[in-house]
């Protein structure tokens, strides 16, 4: 039987790996559980991605692109003008307004590679690349100070499952800006 050509069966297993951790956290993914919710043969998740480890890669790269999405469509990291602590504040309210699954998937993921070495760099490289964007707003080390700030302001929301305070992230985003 001829090999069914299938180009886009790659970005079908990251999505179903996605939509695995999303439903059952990272303690559920596995080759079998991904090849089942893409539909798709065992035998193509592990052609495509040898390990969990290199799956979990492809899926943080993904989900790393939420909040980046939020930053480059507020313009923010394009002007050079404006209250930078409302700018920030201001994406931030849009990317957890809107679909929090997004955003705990996201963060479930980062914070794996606390346990999974493979998944650091690809982690540290939204942070230094959105650090190095920012840095024409303010110096570099105010930018990564934000960047974590943010992390923590969303964190807090996730975990507590309260809203977000908008004023409160601008005034405390205010505070760390010279």
């Amino acid at each position: 039987m001829p090999r069914r050509y299938d180009p886009e069966r790659r970005q079908r297993i990251i999505d179903a790996a996605i939509r695995v951790v999303g439903e059952k956290g990272i303690a559920g993914l596995s080759h079998r559980s991904v090849a089942a919710e893409a539909d798709v043969p065992l035998g193509s998740t592990t052609y495509h991605f040898s390990t969990l480890d290199d799956l979990m890669v492809a899926a943080l790269r993904q989900t790393n692109e939420g909040f980046a999405k939020a930053l480059t469509s507020s313009g923010l990291l394009e002007r050079t003008d404006g209250d930078l602590a409302t700018d920030l504040a201001s994406a931030l309210g849009e990317w957890l307004g809107g679909d929090r699954t997004g955003v705990e998937l996201e963060y479930e993921l980062y914070l794996a590679a606390l346990r999974r070495p493979a998944l650091r760099p690809v982690a540290a490289e939204w942070t230094e690349e959105t650090a190095e964007r920012l840095s024409h707003r303010t110096d570099p080390v105010t930018a990564r100070t934000l960047l974590a700030l943010m992390d923590g302001i969303c964190l807090q929301v996730l975990l507590g499952g309260g809203t977000y305070d908008e004023a409160y992230a601008r005034q405390a985003l205010a505070r760390v800006i010279p």
